[in-house]
């Protein structure tokens, strides 16, 4: 069969709608995070919401808790039945947040939509990153993941325009956004079924022999524990002192940035609005540009040159400069990080690093820590800007981002350019002794 799974050997178009299908999570991610955000006050006018509801549909949305439920449930359920049917059927389910959010007339029924949104989300990503890089060629296979983040881009951009564009029309308006969003998921749906399952998954699950297939039967029975062995624990924490590390930052510029572009560039909201906007195209064009044409031969130049623009982000709040030109650095230097950086290369390194039958588990484990982490770290990060100023706050983050920078440079693996087979051998050894050590273990 050689290093590569079998059906890579189809034309390249194949692949193109594959990673499309899948990629189209990250727009709808991004856009029920951006839409959610967009259209809070004029949720909070219509259902007189009270601060301890919005508090709760903050804490419960797509960015934070619900999200990071579906993604443990959505990854385990990717081992267990499939990639296709989590990242197929998830979209249904999507579909149904949408509408409850579409009619909502009280609180219950608005904070259940934001809520089965976020499980759709989580659970989708978790596929959709898992089934992209099966899917793809060793050779592209960071061109193929990029996409995912294009997607993630425009996602955001599209939404943050459309909500301008209709938001003279109040309410109505952001309910406008929202069906887009439905009518995003249902033609993502109709792409996604007449898909293929993951080549690799397959292959984990359909033995040739009856000997093979007993031992798979009992590797079958995988859970959130397996990944608790040292071996798989050392590369979580890799991956965690990268990504949530990064993350703490991360959030913080997704959710306050407008409002730190205020108080540091003393701009109006419309043009803090903008520069936000401004951020996610160039975080487009980071992945475009960089990440996508790049990482595939040179990864660790890609994301050292990458994760240190966020340093130089970070670092420009410390300085005795302020006005709009530091702004626009900022958003510059800070879509090239997001693009081609931690995230693009997480998503890479989550979907490499793990063999077959727990990598879309070990994602959505992964997803869960770093969604429960920001939920929990921005309960704290209005206090600590009102009490010691933005300043701290940067110095805060800058020491995140430079962590994270450092943790990804001595320890990423070498992975560029090999097989998901080359990589699983060189970290826990051949399939053949990992099926024998995993029976082992299981019929201890």
């Amino acid at each position: 069969m050689g290093t590569e799974y079998m059906g890579h050997t189809n034309a390249d178009s194949a692949f193109n709608k594959r990673t499309i299908a899948a990629a189209l999570a990250n727009y709808i991610d991004a856009g029920s995070i951006v839409a959610g955000s967009a259209g809070l006050s004029l949720w909070v006018s219509y259902l007189k919401l009270s601060d301890t509801q919005i508090g709760l549909l903050g804490a419960l949305s797509a960015n934070a808790i619900s999200a990071a439920v579906g993604a443990l449930l959505g990854g385990f359920l990717a081992d267990k039945v499939g990639r296709k049917a989590v990242y197929t059927n998830s979209m249904l389910i999507y579909a149904l947040g949408i509408c409850f959010v579409l009619f909502s007339v009280n609180f219950s029924m608005l904070l259940s939509g934001y809520m089965i949104i976020g499980l759709s989300v989580g659970a989708d990503i978790t596929a959709s990153w898992t089934i992209i890089a099966e899917n793809a060629p060793k050779k592209n296979r960071a061109r193929h993941c990029g996409v995912a983040q294009v997607a993630w881009a425009a996602g955001a951009v599209a939404v943050l325009l459309l909500s301008v564009l209709v938001g003279d029309l109040g309410l109505l308006g952001n309910k406008i956004v929202f069906a887009h969003l439905l009518v995003i998921a249902l033609i993502t749906y109709v792409l996604r079924i007449r898909l293929p399952e993951s080549d690799a998954w397959q292959q984990k699950n359909k033995p040739a022999d009856t000997q093979a297939a007993e031992k798979q039967a009992v590797l079958h029975k995988t859970s959130y524990f397996d990944l608790l062995k040292p071996k798989y624990v050392k590369s979580i924490l890799f991956l965690m002192g990268v990504y949530l590390v990064w993350n703490l930052a991360a959030g913080v510029m997704g959710f306050f940035m407008p409002y730190i572009y205020q108080q540091v560039g003393g701009v109006s909201a419309n043009m803090a609005n903008l520069l936000q906007m401004g951020l996610f195209i160039f975080t487009g064009l980071g992945v475009a540009l960089i990440f996508m044409p790049f990482a595939d031969q040179y990864r660790k130049t890609v994301f050292g040159i990458a994760a240190f623009m966020a340093v130089i982000g970070w670092t420009l709040f410390l300085l005795p400069v302020e006005g709009l030109p530091v702004l626009l650095l900022f958003i510059v230097v800070m879509g090239i990080n997001n693009g081609a950086g931690q995230q693009a290369n997480y998503q890479l390194w989550a979907s490499e690093i793990f063999p077959t039958q727990y990598r879309a588990s070990a994602q959505g484990l992964m997803f869960f820590l770093v969604r429960i982490s920001i939920g929990i770290w921005s309960l704290f990060v209005p206090m600590i800007i009102s009490h010691f100023g933005i300043g701290t706050m940067a110095a805060i983050l800058l020491g995140c981002v430079t962590a994270s920078m450092m943790i990804g440079l001595l320890f990423a693996p070498n992975t560029s350019g090999k097989s998901l087979e080359q990589i699983q051998e060189e970290l826990y050894g051949s399939p053949r002794s990992q099926v024998k050590q995993e029976t082992e273990s299981k019929m201890m």
